[in-house]
């Protein structure tokens, strides 16, 4: 069975910290508009990708596959878990804030 190594681990937190500080920072280019849309949809993808690669792994462990370690297939699933109820909770808070701009008297 494979160990989780601590600098892979690492690695791996720096690099979301890195693409969390890309996503805050608003590009120069990029249309006033578009930013609160584009930001969604990345969040969106993002959590999907998180589902695709915890069924992906699922799926190997489940097939036999000795590349693939328990330990690889909880955090997966986890991470996936997570993000997807953090994304419901942003859209809970969206549609709330909606319906309290829609309830405002004119």
């Amino acid at each position: 069975m494979n160990k989780i190594d601590a600098s892979d681990l690492l690695a791996q937190m720096r690099a979301m910290s890195a693409q969390v500080q890309a996503l805050e920072t608003p590009a120069a280019s990029e249309a006033p508009g578009n930013g609160f849309s584009a930001l969604l949809k990345n969040a969106i993808d993002q959590v999907n990708e998180n589902q695709q690669q915890a069924g992906a792994l699922t799926k190997a462990f489940e097939l036999g596959d000795a590349s693939v370690d328990l330990a690889q297939v909880m955090v997966a699933v986890q991470k996936a878990n997570v993000s997807f109820q953090a994304m419901t909770h942003v859209r809970n808070r969206l549609v709330s804030a909606y319906q309290d701009i829609m309830n405002m008297p004119v």
